[in-house]
C-alpha cells in the first residue's frame, strides 16, 4: 500500500513537472478566491458576537444569536426584504429572457455589416459607469429638463416626476438593467448558438421548415443546457441584489419601495457602526442564495437533467 502511493504521488509530481504552465494557471485564481473569498468569511462570527473594533473579531464577547432576534423584530425589515424579492423576481422575468431573444434574433440577421453594427449598439452600455447610467436616468426622468417631460409637454400633458414616485421604481431599475446587460448576456448564448451542427438547418430547409420553425425546433433546444445553468445560477443569486445602482437611484419620496437589504445594510453596519447586525442580515441573505441554489439545482437535475453538479 505505502509503495502505491509512493508511485502515485511520484507519477502526479511528473505530471505537474511537465504541465506546470497549466496549473500556474489554475494557481492564481485559485488563490485569489481563497484569499480574498474564502478568509474573510472568518469574519461573519461577528454576526455572533457584540463586536468592539478596539477588542477585535476574536477579542469581543459572544452575543449568540441576539442580533438574528433583532433582526427579525425589526419592524421594517421584512419589506425591504419583500422589495429585494419583488426587484429580482421582476428582473428575471423580464432580463433573463432579453439576451436569449437578442441572441436567436442576432443569429438569423444574414446581414454581416447590420449584424456587427447591432451587437455593438446592444453591447456597449455593459461598458458604461454605473454613476454614468443612473445620471442619465435621472436627466432624462427629471420633471423639469427631462427628454420625457418634454415630449409630455409638447402633447399637452402634465410631466411626470419618475424618479419621485415610488411605484415607477422597480419598473425604472429593471428597464435600466435590461438597456445595459442584455447585448453583453446574449453573448453566451450567441456562443452556443455558433456550435448548432449546420447540417440540422439544412435538413430543415429541405424539409420546408419556417425560420421560425428553425428557432422553436433547432435553436431553442440547442440552448436548454446553457439556459438552465444561467437559471440556477441567477436564482442563486436572487437575494444579491447590487447595493450601487439602488443607492444612487434612491431619494426620500421613493425609499419606500427603493430600500432593499443591501442598501439596508450599509446604513445600519457602516453609517450606523453596528457591524454585528449589518453581518447577522448579510448571513441570513447569504444563506437564503444558498438553500436557493442547491434546491433549484436539484430540481433543474431531476426535470432535464442539466445541473452545475
Amino acid at each position: 500500500m505505502a509503495a502505491r502511493r509512493k508511485r502515485a504521488g511520484s507519477q502526479a509530481g511528473r505530471k505537474i513537472r511537465k504541465h506546470w504552465q497549466f496549473y500556474l494557471l489554475v494557481f492564481l485564481p485559485l488563490l485569489y478566491i481563497v484569499i480574498f473569498k474564502y478568509v474573510p468569511m472568518f469574519g461573519v462570527i461577528i454576526a455572533f458576537k457584540e463586536y468592539n473594533v478596539v477588542q477585535g473579531i476574536l477579542g469581543s464577547p459572544w452575543a449568540g444569536l441576539k442580533y438574528f432576534k433583532q433582526l427579525f423584530d425589526t419592524p421594517f425589515f421584512w419589506q425591504y426584504f419583500k422589495n429585494t424579492l419583488e426587484i429580482s423576481l421582476y428582473g428575471m422575468a423580464i432580463g433573463f429572457p432579453a439576451p436569449i431573444i437578442l441572441a436567436l434574433a442576432l443569429n438569423e440577421i444574414r446581414n454581416g455589416l447590420f449584424k456587427k453594427s447591432v451587437q455593438m449598439i446592444t453591447y456597449a452600455p455593459y461598458f458604461i459607469s454605473t454613476v454614468v447610467i443612473v445620471s442619465i436616468l435621472i436627466v432624462n426622468l427629471s420633471p423639469n429638463v427631462g427628454l420625457l417631460s418634454n415630449i409630455f409637454r409638447s402633447l399637452g400633458m402634465e410631466p411626470i416626476d419618475f424618479m419621485g414616485k415610488a411605484g415607477y421604481f422597480k419598473t425604472i431599475y429593471v428597464l435600466s438593467d435590461v438597456w445595459q446587460f442584455t447585448g453583453y448576456g446574449a453573448i453566451i448564448y450567441i456562443a452556443a448558438l455558433s456550435g448548432v451542427n449546420p447540417d440540422l438547418y439544412e435538413a430543415a430547409k429541405v424539409d420546408g421548415a419556417s425560420r421560425f420553425q428553425k428557432i422553436v425546433h433547432i435553436d431553442l433546444p440547442s440552448l436548454v443546457p446553457v439556459i438552465v445553468i444561467m437559471l440556477i445560477l441567477n436564482l442563486g443569486q436572487i437575494m444579491g441584489l447590487g447595493f450601487e445602482k439602488i443607492y444612487l437611484m434612491q431619494n426620500p419620496l421613493n425609499l419606500n419601495t427603493s430600500e432593499v437589504i443591501s442598501t439596508y445594510v450599509y446604513k445600519i453596519g457602516l453609517l450606523g457602526a453596528n457591524f454585528s447586525f449589518s453581518a447577522a442580515i448579510g448571513l441570513f441573505n447569504s444563506v437564503i442564495n444558498f438553500v436557493l441554489l442547491i434546491l433549484v439545482n436539484f430540481i433543474a437535475k431531476k426535470i432535464s437533467s442539466n445541473s452545475l453538479w
